[in-house]
């Protein structure tokens, strides 16, 4: 490649996914030179973050020639036609393997696309290839992918988060403009804000699950991720929707994001009011996370809108609740891998019966922390224990959702700090999986209300020497999603670039 080139595509992959679209829809660049300047990136500094596990540049440039044609005959369906995006190894696929960053499932090509996969598609999106994740979803800072380790951009010895810190490190090094994340616990949350990105979890069950593969049913749900809020709401504009085969699927009206991103990024958040959550906050929290939420505050007031405290109890019991309710879903939805029907096969020779066939090829196949949660679940579940554990933890739920219902009485959104520090070094909470599961703290409750969630690059702040990034947690009632735009793009533009 020239220097000329590479100049231009460095020009290229630094724009927005909006001035690309809008680029790209006046043929002031082709979806073809813009999607190839992307896979030039991924080529040139992938090796160092690992961020992708599959790249399907055949795959994507067809997908971008399809578009450009689209567009030559004023066909685009959608503003984003021609921009690429990366894809989390948790949506199937049916030109590159969905492998959920397991190796009982290494290789596997599903038959079949997810709804949102389609939706991409139709939607003219090329894809550049499967980002890397935590095994099955389960994890904090991308570490569990049975792989690779995936590397923050910011510094490529700390964590760019989990179970997303693929898409999200993808994103933060420029490597796509656009990317799919899954939300748990806050896996497409708390990797924006590590690596200053944009991260959103849509309304539960407004964006379909259908070939989503499952880690928990009830908190799993499909979002959004950009470098700015008005790419997160273009891209959520595309992504959402009511799905028929999707039993969990809201059939209801999905906001305009993108219209409230727009009117955010006038600045005006006049009559607005914003609670403070007192649970979300104080002990256990980097100081510089703190004073940068505090800095975000005053930000917010500038702009009109009015501050107050709220008091949500619940949020107190939301890890221990979290950790009773997933496992338990874990143990149920992970059973179907069993060697019986698709994946990985271990003692198939001839002298072993079939479950010995199924034992081995969960043990072999299944990292650590996929066992672990697996093992918890069926405990809590057991007929001796499930009223003392799993049924308790569902009634802790519920007062997390009441608490988030009598909140949103008295004001329009709820913020907190995204995460209570900021990345972590790599292999430092391997072997402590608690301080691992307290990284996840903020955003818990709003899975296990169903609720839907931003977190938006907040600043900086400092950590044994290296500047790291800080995010703000915006939260907003069931499809109200359109209130995290507004507020998360009139703060954006306030707060100016993230250094």
């Amino acid at each position: 490649m020239t220097e000329t080139s590479t100049r231009a595509a460095g020009e290229i992959t630094g724009l927005s996914a909006a001035d690309l679209g809008a680029k790209i829809a006046s043929r002031e660049l082709s979806s073809v030179e813009v999607t190839q300047a992307h896979l030039d990136r991924i080529a040139e500094i992938d090796d160092q973050l690992g961020a992708f596990l599959h790249v399907g540049a055949t795959e994507a440039l067809d997908a971008a020639r399809a578009a450009d044609e689209a567009i030559a005959a004023g066909q685009a369906p959608s503003g984003l036609t021609g921009v690429p995006i990366a894809l989390k190894d948790v949506f199937t696929t049916t030109d590159a393997p969905t492998t959920c960053g397991s190796k009982i499932l290494e290789g596997w090509v599903s038959p079949y696309d997810a709804t949102l996969t389609r939706r991409l598609r139709e939607a003219g999106l090329p894809i550049l290839g499967k980002t890397n994740m935590d095994e099955f979803a389960m994890g904090s800072s991308t570490e569990n992918s049975a792989y690779q380790v995936t590397r923050n951009p910011w510094d490529v010895d700390r964590i760019p988060g989990g179970s997303g810190g693929g898409s999200a490190a993808a994103l933060a090094s420029h490597q796509a403009p656009l990317a799919i994340g899954t939300d748990t616990g806050g896996s497409i949350r708390q990797p924006a804000a590590v690596t200053a990105t944009v991260g959103v979890k849509p309304t539960y069950g407004t964006v379909s699950r259908y070939g989503l593969v499952a880690c928990a049913s009830s908190l799993d749900q499909g979002g959004p991720c950009g470098r700015t809020v008005l790419d997160t709401a273009l891209l959520h504009e595309v992504i959402a929707g009511h799905d028929p085969r999707d039993s969990t699927s809201i059939d209801a009206p999905i906001p305009d994001v993108v219209a409230a991103a727009r009117e955010g990024a006038n600045r005006d958040l006049t009559g607005v009011r914003v609670g403070v959550v007192k649970q979300l906050q104080g002990d256990g929290y980097q100081a510089g996370v703190l004073e940068s939420f505090q800095q975000a505050c005053a930000t917010l007031t500038s702009l009109g809108a009015t501050i107050v405290e709220v008091d949500c109890p619940s949020f107190s019991y939301a890890l221990g609740a979290y950790y009773l309710i997933l496992p338990s879903e874990v143990s149920s939805n992970l059973a179907r891998f069993d060697a019986m029907r698709y994946g990985m096969r271990v003692g198939d020779d001839g002298t072993h019966s079939a479950d010995e066939v199924m034992a081995l090829t969960r043990a072999a196949g299944f990292g650590p922390e996929v066992k672990r949660r697996i093992m918890i679940g069926t405990y809590a579940l057991s007929s001796g224990y499930y009223d003392a554990y799993y049924g308790q933890a569902q009634k802790v739920r519920t007062l997390i959702a009441r608490d988030f219902q009598k909140a949103y009485q008295d004001v329009d959104v709820l913020i907190s700090p995204t995460t209570p520090t900021t990345a972590f070094k790599l292999g430092e909470k391997v072997d402590d999986p608690l301080a691992m599961y307290l990284f996840d703290l903020c955003t818990l409750p709003v899975n296990l209300a169903g609720t839907a969630a931003m977190s938006v690059p907040s600043g900086t702040a400092s950590d044994g020497g290296a500047v790291l990034p800080v995010g703000l947690q915006i939260m907003a009632p069931a499809l109200a999603d359109d209130r995290l735009y507004r507020v998360g793009a009139a703060y954006e533009a306030a707060r100016g670039p993230v250094a």
